[in-house]
């Protein structure tokens, strides 16, 4: 940890991936952002996620039957063993942190609360990009190296 205030690697955290939004009516969320130039990379009954084609920065769109999250913001981490690193830092600094759950696309997450009580996920990302259940290729993000 670089910062004597740190509460994990924050190396680790390359980038802010994605942010989860609640909506409503998930067909009128889907193609306000596909007319954005998003798009869809996984589309379920009660979640959709779009990307940028060109970052492969994120919106997840949970519908009011979606219960597995709610509205948050994610950090993605290039490595899945940084994942479990950051896990353990966090809880050695005392956060309540959710358990790691591996997921059915290839990602791995686990969740947190902020001090204010806003959610974030902190989700490790394959360098090849999150694949997709709908044949979208994957797009894979090029990293800033610091």
């Amino acid at each position: 940890m670089n910062g004597s205030n740190a509460l994990c690697d924050e190396r680790a955290m390359t980038r802010l991936g994605h942010v989860a939004l609640r909506v409503q009516d998930m067909e009128r969320a889907s193609a306000f952002y596909q007319a954005l130039g998003l798009r869809v990379t996984w589309q379920a009954a009660d979640w959709t996620y779009l990307q940028s084609p060109e970052t492969g920065d994120g919106v997840a769109l949970l519908s009011p039957a979606y219960t597995a999250a709610g509205p948050h913001f994610a950090f993605h981490l290039a490595d899945r063993n940084a994942l479990d690193a950051v896990h353990g830092q966090l809880q050695q600094a005392g956060q309540n942190v959710g358990a790691v759950h591996d997921h059915r696309d290839g990602t791995a997450s686990f969740y947190l609360q902020d001090p204010e009580g806003n959610w974030l996920e902190v989700l490790y990302e394959p360098p090849s990009g999150i694949p997709s259940n709908i044949g979208a290729a994957p797009i894979a993000v090029a990293l800033a190296q610091g």
